[in-house]
């Protein structure tokens, strides 16, 4: 989990095959933050939260926390204590797609935490939602145990059966990346390298 996140989301994504991420703007509410590990996905009632606070018994260290609603609103699904309790379990990361407020704290609790809205209005507790179930987020299906790489360009998704794929795969294109950038720090242009000129037919 620790190479994924290193090597991050876009890169992942690329070499994985195009595959899957959030298509969603997000609010990354700790700069500079990276993460990458399993879903632990939580699906709550539209404008409620009770499914978050149960969710923090089942929270594996590594896990990134998945919290959803039928229809993403800007609701606050995640403020600074329940996110004290997922750093304290070891959390990797909390991907909300609804709203988080206490944004200043969460910064400063140092989980990584990307979010749709950051909103002051709170969720009831009420109503009861499932855990680990599959979930869609920005168009991508997320199930339980499928591994996000989160960062600064956003969410890719990893199917769990092709982690170790996709690692390989992420690696090589990295090597290739690092190869290609010593070129064109000597002078040479992408568009020779990649046989772009040839699109346009001479």
């Amino acid at each position: 989990m620790d190479e994924l996140a290193r090597l991050g989301s876009a890169t992942v994504y690329e070499a994985g095959g195009r595959r899957a991420f959030v298509d969603a703007d997000l609010h990354q509410l700790v700069a500079g933050s990276r993460a990458a590990g399993p879903a632990r996905t939580v699906r709550c009632g539209q404008g409620d939260n009770l499914m978050v606070h149960a969710a923090m018994a089942a929270v594996a260290p590594g896990d990134v926390l998945v919290l959803t609603m039928p229809e993403p609103a800007p609701v606050a699904l995640l403020g600074e204590l329940l996110a004290t309790q997922a750093k304290v379990a070891g959390g990797a990361a909390v991907l909300v797609d609804a709203a988080v407020r206490d944004a200043e704290e969460l910064a400063a609790i140092g989980l990584g935490v990307w979010a749709r809205w950051i909103r002051v209005r709170g969720a009831t507790q009420q109503a009861q939602g499932e855990l680990d179930v599959p979930v869609f987020v920005g168009g991508a299906r997320i199930r339980p145990g499928d591994v996000l790489v989160l960062d600064a360009d956003g969410v890719a998704v990893v199917e769990a059966e092709r982690v170790e794929e996709v690692l390989q795969a992420s690696s090589a294109r990295e090597e290739h990346e690092r190869r290609k950038r010593a070129r064109l720090q000597a002078g040479a242009l992408s568009w020779e390298i990649d046989g772009l000129e040839e699109r346009f037919g001479g």
